[in-house]
């Protein structure tokens, strides 16, 4: 059986699904520019923020996963 995407780009969820919502973020940022809403490119840029940090907090994950290795 193949494995998930995720394991063979050795990602675990928190840094998929931050990376996904850091696009979507993006996406709705330049969204908000083109129609000329700041409230849309407000909350595009709150979304990018938020998926850093889910990112970083599956970055630390993996560390601790990987430091704890035998």
């Amino acid at each position: 059986m193949d494995k998930p995407i995720s394991e063979e780009l050795n990602m675990n969820k928190d840094q998929v699904k931050g990376a996904a919502k850091d696009i979507a973020g993006k996406v709705q940022e330049e969204a908000g520019k083109v129609v000329g809403s700041t409230e849309q490119q407000a909350k595009g840029l709150k979304k990018q923020v938020e998926g850093k940090v889910q990112q970083n907090i599956g970055n630390l994950k993996e560390a601790v996963k990987d430091a704890t290795k035998p």
